[in-house]
């Protein structure tokens, strides 16, 4: 099955070209986001089976001041893909973030809750979401949080790199949400995109992320035991973490409608993680 994926370098484009190398793959050089038009003109010359974008404006601080640039990859670019997807009549499956959300509450976030962003990005990527669609095509939107591999910037790296110099570390503990590892996800918008082909009804929104939910600074410190660091967390109020983006406090995603339509469940990242550290020489 002839696949077209946006993206090359992202962490969930380098999974897919592990477990999909037959796809066929479009980086920046190919194909500019910040040209939607030249998104629906590929996508109509290579008339693939199926489109999955994982291409964004994923810097969430500097989305601050670049909201016109992050609007036009993260909405406007997947914008254009759904249109084009739709006239040719083939599945768009579309890489999305729990920042849609506000981050109230303590339970899981369904797929019709409301969503409400409290910054740049999470305003852009649901403007995408949006535009996806109204495209009126067959379609999945893909939410996930906090993606970690052995490549690309990512929580578990840094925490990695920060634990060689510091034995002591303040890290954020009112935020919670769900770590996911991207070869996962890279997976799972696979499962999802073939399963469109057969059955276009499936179309919808959608969560996939790690379980279980924790915060950033439990999270750390799993990262550390698992990779033997001798490094201290001691947990902290947002507030006493100021970013140019505010960050929603929870984003426990509820993935239980992706398990009814295509059998996936939300990963164990404990798992994942494992694996990431034994990729990176760190176990």
């Amino acid at each position: 099955m002839s696949g077209l994926v946006f993206g090359v370098t992202g962490q969930v484009a380098m999974e897919l070209g592990r477990v999909a190398p037959d796809l066929t793959f479009l980086s920046r050089q190919d194909v500019d986001l910040e040209r939607p038009d030249l998104c629906r003109d590929r996508i109509l010359l290579l008339r693939p089976e199926f489109v999955i974008n994982a291409a964004a404006f994923t810097k969430v601080d500097h989305a601050e001041e670049e909201w016109g640039r992050a609007q036009t990859v993260n909405a406007d670019a997947p914008g254009m893909m759904a249109q084009a997807c739709a006239e040719i009549h083939v599945p768009f499956v579309h890489l999305s973030t729990d920042y849609v959300f506000d981050g109230s509450g303590e339970t899981e976030k369904a797929p019709a809750d409301q969503a409400a962003p409290l910054n740049a990005y999470g305003t852009t990527k649901l403007a995408g979401e949006n535009l996806v669609v109204a495209a009126g095509g067959t379609y999945a939107v893909v939410r996930t949080s906090w993606v970690f591999s052995a490549h690309g910037r990512n929580f578990v790296k840094t925490m990695l790199d920060l634990s060689r110099s510091r034995d002591v570390l303040s890290i954020v503990d009112d935020q919670i949400g769900g770590p996911t590892p991207a070869r996962e996800i890279a997976s799972a918008a696979l499962t999802i995109a073939t399963a469109l082909v057969r059955e276009p009804s499936l179309s919808g929104i959608y969560h996939f992320a790690g379980r279980p939910a924790l915060s950033w600074a439990e999270f750390a410190r799993e990262i550390f035991q698992m990779a033997n660091c001798n490094v201290a967390v001691i947990g902290i109020p947002s507030a006493d973490y100021p970013t140019p983006a505010e960050r929603p406090k929870n984003t426990r995603l509820d993935c239980r409608a992706t398990k009814e339509a295509f059998g996936l469940d939300g990963p164990d990242w404990r798992i994942g993680l494992r694996a990431v550290l034994d990729e990176l020489g760190a176990t």
